[in-house]
């Protein structure tokens, strides 16, 4: 199963986080379910970029993203050549290390 390391974030995650998952889960959900509270202010539509992730290890690993993430994409805060919506990336064999943007363009941010 692989491993998901996520890294320190002062509002998120603030002393990060390490857990497995199943190959083929959703890392959005997989992250909330063990206390990662990342926004998802479209509830994982692929709407909006609040569940904008990087990927600094791994992402080779994954599935690429379609055209509509990728133009998602470029409206995100801080985005970088390993970035993804993780409501869009199912897990696959290899480890991850994921780190979160400090900031979104969710700019009302509701407690989710």
């Amino acid at each position: 199963m692989p491993k998901i390391k996520v890294f320190p974030h002062a509002d998120v995650c603030p002393h990060g986080a390490e857990f497995e998952l199943k190959e083929g889960e959703n890392l959005c959900e997989a992250l909330l379910a063990n206390g990662v509270e990342i926004e998802h202010a479209c509830e994982m539509s692929r709407a909006c970029t609040t569940c904008h992730v990087i990927v600094r290890q791994g992402f080779n690993s994954l599935a690429a993203p379609d055209e509509d993430e990728d133009d998602l994409l470029d409206r995100a805060w801080g985005l970088t050549a390993q970035s993804r919506l993780s409501c869009q990336v199912n897990v696959a064999q290899q480890d991850l290390e994921i780190e979160i943007p400090r900031y979104t363009i969710n700019h009302a941010r509701e407690n989710h």
